[in-house]
């Protein structure tokens, strides 16, 4: 789940500086909110492709880098039988996760009832493409799918022209866009990039609708934005005429030229970023493993479980699997046991002290059972007389220094 989310942010990160760099200036209003919303749902969506033909050979060295940057695993030193914590760091991790979610929701929820509240106190009025909401003693100007929300002090001189802005927010579907964003901020509320996608996607919006309106009265869409102070919303999801940190750069959208066709092939940038994406998540060692890192097991203190289908016959690619998960085992230099299972047998390899010390078999059905050396790995509590660590010399306890030495070392 680590490599995931860290794979869609660097996706969603190199999108949107493709987007800020090459498109964000271009007046291809339409391919960008296309861009926009695509990219982010593609970056959702790549990190699980893995295509046959872009499958390589990742170098060894990287292999193990990627492992231990996505599969940091609990190493425990001494003593096993102390209490379990309350939760673990994976559960800590949820917990976290599904509050910050939690409380987005009731965010989201308070907005939608700043809205309704809006709706009620204002007076309603009905018409072919759009509802008027006009709310007193105000000067907000706003729209939310069918509702355009109008303060009653905007002047009447310029509501025809903020009407006809709002109306295509609502034909082109706008609010919709904006919502899908909000119920992915809920989703990775922890995630940055998602609003800087929304902040984007907002922009866009108005240049679209100002381009549209100011086809057939930019004069006066000019005064608008220059003369008037609306009041403004501090709702995400609706599409307000009027923000001050957007007035600027509307109005040089509005006075720029529009793009010429051959600057489309801009777009053509995606094709080797998306490309070069699916090569890496595509991308396998030497023993079959996707992105160098995806091994199918599953530790729990110093037991590390591996699913394979038949013990009996196993395929070389789970022999493969079970060689790099006792390699990887040996490397900690810690008593562990590796419990190799099909659902009805299992295999138990200890290692210790670097190496495979004994394999049991809990069923006598299996044939793949044998001992590498006779002596039994002795948990190290059990020890009667610990190994000197260097600079424990002299230490009244040198079994506790030990351990400290040792998980100094590890840290």
């Amino acid at each position: 789940m680590i490599r995931y989310l860290l794979e869609f942010l660097v996706f969603q990160l190199v999108f949107l500086l493709v987007y800020d760099l090459f498109l964000k200036r271009e007046t291809f209003f339409q391919w960008n909110r296309v861009y926009l919303i695509g990219t982010y749902i593609l970056s959702l969506v790549l990190p699980w492709i893995t295509i046959e033909a872009f499958k390589t050979t990742v170098p060894e060295g990287f292999s193990n880098y990627t492992q231990f940057v996505f599969q940091l695993n609990e190493v425990q030193v001494g003593n096993t039988t102390s209490e379990a914590a309350f939760l673990s760091l994976q559960e800590w991790g949820y917990l976290i996760f599904f509050m910050g979610a939690l409380f987005t929701t009731f965010w989201f929820g308070y907005k939608l009832l700043r809205l309704y509240r809006l709706w009620k106190k204002g007076v309603v009025s009905h018409h072919t493409k759009y509802t008027k909401v006009v709310v007193a003693k105000s000067e907000l100007a706003f729209s939310f799918f069918r509702y355009i929300f109008l303060g009653a002090k905007v002047s009447k001189e310029n509501v025809p022209n903020i009407i006809a802005h709002e109306l295509v927010h609502i034909d082109q579907k706008h609010s919709l866009d904006l919502l899908f964003f909000e119920s992915m901020r809920i989703i990775s509320w922890f995630n940055p990039l998602v609003y800087l996608y929304q902040n984007r996607i907002s922009e866009l919006h108005e240049f679209i609708a100002d381009s549209e309106v100011s086809k057939h009265n930019k004069k006066e869409h000019y005064q608008i934005l220059l003369s008037e102070v609306f009041q403004t919303q501090s709702i995400s999801f609706v599409n307000q005429f009027f923000k001050k940190s957007l007035i600027k750069k509307r109005i040089v959208m509005l006075q720029k030229e529009k793009s010429k066709r051959i600057y489309q092939l801009k777009y053509l940038f995606l094709l080797p970023i998306i490309m070069g994406m699916l090569l890496y998540t595509s991308c396998e060692n030497g023993v079959g493993e996707k992105n160098g890192i995806e091994i199918s097991f599953e530790k729990k203190g110093n037991e590390t479980f591996l699913v394979v289908e038949d013990l009996n016959a196993m395929s070389e690619d789970e022999k493969n699997k079970q060689d790099k998960v006792i390699d990887e085992l040996m490397k900690t230099n810690i008593a562990q046991t590796l419990i190799v299972e099909d659902g009805t047998n299992s295999i138990k390899i200890y290692i210790d002290e670097g190496k495979v010390q004994k394999m049991e078999v809990e069923k006598d059905d299996i044939k793949a059972s044998t001992s590498q050396n006779s002596k039994n790995s002795i948990p190290f509590g059990e020890i009667d007389e610990v190994p000197i660590f260097m600079g424990c010399e002299g230490a009244t306890d040198t079994r506790l220094c030990f351990m400290e030495k040792i998980q100094t070392h590890i840290k």
